[in-house]
């Protein structure tokens, strides 16, 4: 049951479709409605296969791609020279085109492998380091000990640092120098490969469309006279050609087929190309910026440095001789001070003072009484000593006087 509805659906819709695709047959007894009617149908056709074009360009590219009159003629030109039975000619179809994009692409690599933006980014990195390391990191030191100091000045360190970082920065804005003109050598070289590739992907496009119109006019009117030959004549022979020629068709359709791929690799090659350009063209303005901007802004400050250096130097200089003369001013008044106090008070005294002739008074009372002492125990100690020596003399004459009585004695 379902199958017969199903069948019976697919008749009407074959019935409706012939009854939209079949041109509807009117009857006229004037030859002038007749050609009109004509006329109409054939516009009506037209439009119908220009919106079918329309239609088609939409949706593939390729279809839509504008061609002037010259290469409209080159691709029909083209396309009636192509044998699709030929394998050689199938298999060399388009390789020419295929092969400049090849080269394109070969000739694209070699560029971005020669070129090394990160070594610029290091470039500039370094230079940002050069001139940061210039700034002023000088020790604050006294007057004497910068006016007296036996090694270089503060202003002399300061030119010195200034000096190397001005040498580096210089050979650095040579190396970024030599950059700049290769990036602008790489610019001029993405310009031509980028007008190149187009000339590729058109070639590729109109390579494809021979090949299109040359399928579509063997499908169309070689392939289905061999098919009905075939078919009348039930020859193994006819049918083998009819096969082989469905085959060269199958087989030029592939090739077509590779021909869009290597067309679509062409046509993602051009925003790659304009971004490297881009890259390019970013990294010759930051150079260029920094070329003619960062470096003489930089030579700039070094000059206002000095120039404040020589400032804040020559300032400080005077603050320390004023400092310096004001306390010089201060120790002399105070020496003056002293030295007139002194003066004055040297200028008052006698030539000996009176606590001197008070001690030395004192001091000859005391020798005096010293003295007297000295005289008074001398004379009782000899007073003293000659009792004594009397006593001796006494004491022995009585020894003597006994001894000569004691021999007169023995001597009776």
């Amino acid at each position: 049951m379902s199958e017969n509805n199903t069948n019976q659906t697919q008749t009407q819709a074959e019935a409706q479709a012939q009854t939209q695709t079949e041109p509807e047959i009117t009857l006229t007894l004037t030859p002038d409605e007749l050609q009109k009617e004509n006329q109409k149908q054939l516009d009506e056709l037209e439009a119908k296969k220009a919106e079918e074009d329309d239609k088609l360009k939409a949706i593939d590219p390729i279809e839509a791609t504008e061609f002037t009159e010259a290469e409209k003629r080159t691709i029909d030109t083209f396309s009636e020279k192509i044998d699709i039975m030929d394998s050689n000619t199938v298999l060399q179809y388009g390789s020419a085109a295929q092969k400049k994009v090849t080269d394109f692409s070969n000739s694209a690599l070699k560029n971005v492998r020669t070129k090394d933006l990160g070594e610029i980014g290091n470039i500039l990195t370094d230079l940002v380091v050069n001139l940061k390391n210039t700034s002023d990191s000088d020790e604050k030191k006294g007057f004497f000990a910068s006016l007296f100091d036996k090694g270089k000045s503060k202003i002399d360190e300061f030119r010195a640092r200034y000096d190397k970082a001005e040498a580096n920065v210089e050979k650095i804005a040579g190396v970024l120098e030599d950059h700049q003109i290769q990036l602008l050598k790489d610019i001029a070289l993405l310009d031509e490969l980028y007008e190149r590739n187009q000339v590729n992907i058109k070639e590729l496009t109109m390579y494809i469309m021979a090949g299109r119109k040359k399928l579509k006019d063997v499908r169309a009117n070689e392939l289905p006279v061999l098919i009905a030959k075939a078919k009348q004549t039930g020859l193994p022979e006819d049918a083998q050609k009819a096969n082989d020629l469905e085959q060269a068709c199958v087989r030029f359709e592939k090739k077509l087929y590779d021909l869009e791929l290597t067309r679509q690799v062409s046509i993602q090659m051009a925003p790659q190309i304009r971004l490297v350009q881009n890259n390019d063209t970013l990294m010759t303005e930051k150079i260029q910026s920094t070329l003619a901007n960062t470096i003489p802004l930089w030579k700039n400050q070094i000059v206002l440095s000095l120039g404040i250096t020589h400032s804040k130097q020559a300032m400080e200089a005077q603050r320390e001789v004023t400092n310096m003369t004001n306390d010089l001013l201060k120790k002399n008044a105070e020496t003056l001070h002293q030295a007139t106090v002194e003066t004055a008070r040297e200028s008052e005294r006698g030539i000996v003072d009176i606590e001197t002739l008070q001690h030395t008074n004192e001091k000859l009372i005391s020798t005096l009484d010293e003295v007297l002492n000295i005289q008074k125990e001398g004379r009782d100690k000899r007073e003293a000593a000659q009792l004594e020596l009397r006593r001796i003399e006494n004491e022995l004459t009585n020894k003597l006087l006994e001894i000569n009585a004691e021999k007169d004695v023995t001597k009776r």
